[in-house]
């Protein structure tokens, strides 16, 4: 899959459990700090939308796990973002910088609440139109 971000990261000693392994809540906060970093790349800034009655709000997460990540790994958790009827639909995957093994692939859904309804926001279509294909 062609990526349109990536963020490297390092797995802190205390996102482990007992087995020693990255405990598999915390992919779904790498995916989502991941998009948030993104999201200012391309100009868009949450509280500024929000002081304006626009939320993106996350509607549906799957996660996939194939290998777990240990203490003191490096990953790159990368993204690509298609849009599918109102809903954004980013595809997130993270890999060991090691041996760049797949360790887990995400499919994260989003939709915009505008002043408290769903529905489709013309600044964030534009704002991520820009790397949509």
């Amino acid at each position: 899959m062609d990526y349109v971000f990536e963020k490297k990261f390092e797995v802190r000693d205390y996102e482990c459990d007992v087995q020693g392994i990255v405990n598999n809540a915390n992919y779904q906060h790498y995916m989502e700090h991941t998009r948030h970093l993104f999201i200012k790349t391309i100009g868009l800034d949450f509280v500024d939308l929000h002081n304006r009655g626009i939320d993106t709000v996350v509607s549906k997460v799957e996660i996939s796990y194939k290998k777990s990540l240990k203490g003191g790994d490096e990953f790159l958790c990368k993204l690509n973002v298609r849009k599918e009827g109102i809903k954004y639909v980013f595809l997130q995957d993270i890999y060991r910088v090691s041996d760049m093994a797949l360790c887990t692939r995400g499919r994260v859904e989003a939709v915009a609440v505008i002043d408290g309804r769903l529905g489709v926001s013309g600044e964030l279509d534009n704002a991520f139109g820009v790397v949509i294909r």
